[in-house]
């Protein structure tokens, strides 16, 4: 083996990893937090907050790209891959029973709830479910991923769709990535817009089960702390 690759085990490489990701989705939050607080009832304090909001989302796109070519080098490099742990339950009914009752035993949290500064693990939508996720990012994937075999037709033609594109004319969907700040690909030539905090893509999601005409209990989220808390518990 090389020697380089025996310095971390990969449970550290994998939990150095995640932290990496939560530091992406962590400044994501904070920008939503810093945008709430500004007064906009004040004029001075309105312009000098978008003037530090405007150098602080330069500045994190650096980051979160930097961050992004970090990510994927070392994961090639060590072999250690941040999906290695998920399971779904979309190609196998077995699987799928077993993901939804262990997930099931955790409580679950709406697409109307408040997910600044907390982390996913796995999800449900109508009745297909996944864990072992470490991303909002992933989540909202699988989501794209999962409508798009429900209706593929129907998830296309967002590109086009007006509540999917905002009055500054940007695209949450799009057929050419670099139309994108940070392209999610969900099919070949398909591409979801993905610089989006926990609360942006619960957001998402939640105009995503309107247009699929899917209620929205239909859709739960497991967050890590709820999973980690039911194990500290166990003797």
């Amino acid at each position: 083996m090389n020697a380089a690759r025996s310095l971390s085990t990969p449970n550290r490489t994998r939990q150095i990893l995640e932290d990496l990701e939560a530091v992406r989705e962590n400044l994501l939050a904070l920008s939503d937090d810093i945008w709430d607080s500004i007064d906009r009832q004040d004029l001075a304090a309105f312009d000098d907050g978008v003037q530090f909001m405007r150098t602080y989302l330069q500045k994190m796109t650096a980051f979160d790209q930097l961050a992004t070519e970090i990510s994927a080098m070392v994961q090639e490099y060590t072999s250690v891959r941040l999906e290695a742990q998920e399971e779904t339950g979309l190609d196998d009914r077995e699987s799928n029973e077993r993901i939804i009752q262990e997930l099931n035993r955790e409580e679950p949290h709406s697409v109307d709830e408040d997910f600044t500064y907390k982390r996913p693990h796995g999800l449900i939508l109508c009745g297909q479910g996944a864990s072992g996720l470490t991303t909002w990012q992933r989540v909202y994937e699988l989501v794209c991923q999962q409508l798009l075999r429900r209706d593929p037709q129907r998830l296309r033609s967002l590109v086009d769709h007006p509540d999917f594109i905002s009055n500054r004319g940007h695209h949450s969907f799009s057929r050419d990535p670099l139309t994108l700040r940070k392209a999610l690909e969900v099919e070949t030539g398909l591409y979801a817009e993905s610089n989006l905090s926990a609360n942006g893509i619960r957001d998402m999601v939640r105009q995503l089960l309107d247009v699929f005409e899917i209620p929205k209990d239909e859709m739960k989220f497991f967050l890590r702390e709820d999973r980690d808390a039911g194990r500290i518990e166990q003797p």
